[in-house]
């Protein structure tokens, strides 16, 4: 443990699997607090208690987080359970695989909902309770960069957080609060198992990659524990390409 973020409180949406977890056991061992906001709340809960097994301190928080009442009351736990909150990070998404002709105003509605309306309001009830000198991190894509046919309306709906991010970089700035995405490539999730875990997904991503192998979660909380301690002070408004070098 480096006890760089000094018990820091770090909300982290969708940490009940997958990147979210890895990133929360991450920032724990880097001895912030964990607060995990998930509508799974059994995940949630055994991410919590992994962090708690491993000396730290979390708290499971079950949330619907399209639900504004939801959060303002995940919000208010948090605060009375663990502190101020001085760290958040959005990572809470779906990745349905559903091409243009087949996405349906339904399968839309949910995409937007979950990936953008959802991080959008997070933020900002967040954003009122966040310490100056505070971090904000969101997970996009690089699907938002480079747009997957396969996946038009997951592609589109990614693009419009990194355009949040650089604005709320600006609006915050006077308050020394950093805003930063991170871009993930192919990582081997459960959400993405059907693609990297099939011998021809593999050699697909492998193809577009110069680094040869398939993304694990550690190497996205790795650059999320940066992008929330205190060596990314003087870094805001970026979207930080973690893939590999997809697509070069």
């Amino acid at each position: 443990m480096t006890r760089s973020l000094n018990g820091r409180v770090a909300v982290i949406t969708g940490a009940g699997s997958g990147m979210g977890r890895s990133m929360a056991l991450r920032l724990a061992e880097d001895d912030a607090k964990i607060a995990i906001w998930d509508i799974n709340g059994a995940g949630a809960e055994e991410t919590a208690q992994m962090v708690r097994d491993a000396g730290g301190t979390a708290i499971a928080i079950t949330a619907d987080c399209s639900d504004r009442d939801a959060i303002k009351a995940a919000a208010d736990r948090t605060r009375a359970e663990l502190g101020n909150i001085a760290i958040l990070v959005n990572n809470a998404g779906i990745a349905p695989f559903v091409s243009f002709a087949d996405t349906t105003e339904a399968v839309l509605d949910e995409i937007y909902t979950v990936n953008f309306k959802s991080l959008f309001f997070v933020t900002q009830e967040a954003v009122k309770r966040l310490r100056d000198g505070g971090r904000i991190v969101s997970t996009s894509s690089g699907a938002s960069r480079t747009p997957l046919p396969a996946v038009a309306a997951y592609s589109a709906l990614k693009a419009p957080i990194d355009n949040l991010s650089k604005s709320l970089a600006v609006e915050l700035g006077p308050r020394e609060i950093t805003v930063n995405v991170i871009s993930p490539g192919v990582i081997d999730t459960d959400m993405a198992a059907a693609f990297t875990r099939s011998d021809e997904g593999q050699e697909f991503a492998k193809s577009k990659q110069a680094l040869k192998r398939i993304g694990q979660t550690d190497d996205i909380a790795r650059v999320a524990g940066f992008l929330a301690g205190p060596d990314s002070g003087w870094v805001t408004g970026q979207v930080i390409d973690v893939s590999g070098g997809s697509r070069l």
